[in-house]
């Protein structure tokens, strides 16, 4: 499925547009590309917006979700707090990548590094109706926990 990508204000044009390394990827490697082309620390349990120098348009009928890479995760730490992060179809502003480091250790996040994944997925967005009571259920209100931790 076609994706259109242009380019933000003061990108690095010779970063690689986000591509799926291997044939069976369901996510696309998207890289950090800083205006000003520099590294940045990011200290233990800080965060960051990272852009990535694009704007997207997603087809309607479709979001874009940004996730964290498993490498990066288990290796040092480095997360997407809000993951997944939707893109919607209907924005057009700058992509940016917000990133934790939930490591120990500070982690410098290097120009047209690889930081996310991306993931097209389809939408379906629901009517909601309020009723006097809603249908029960074997479960009922139970909430976290209710079905054992094991």
């Amino acid at each position: 499925m076609r994706v259109d990508v242009t380019w933000d204000d003061g990108a690095d044009k010779d970063i690689p547009l986000p591509q799926y390394e291997t044939a069976g990827a369901a996510g696309a490697d998207v890289r950090a590309n800083f205006p000003d082309r520099k590294a940045y620390l990011l200290t233990s349990g800080a965060r960051l917006l990272v852009p990535t120098g694009l704007r997207i348009a997603v087809p309607e009928g479709f979001e874009i979700q940004l996730r964290p890479r498993s490498g990066l995760a288990l290796k040092h730490g480095i997360t997407l707090p809000n993951s997944p992060g939707t893109i919607d179809s209907d924005y057009r502003g700058p992509l940016g990548v917000i990133v934790l480091n939930a490591g120990q250790d500070d982690f410098i996040i290097e120009h047209g590094m690889r930081i996310a994944q991306m993931v097209l997925v389809p939408v379906i967005q629901a009517r909601f109706h309020m009723v006097d009571a809603l249908e029960a259920t074997s479960r009922g209100a139970g909430g976290f926990g209710s079905t054992g931790v094991s």
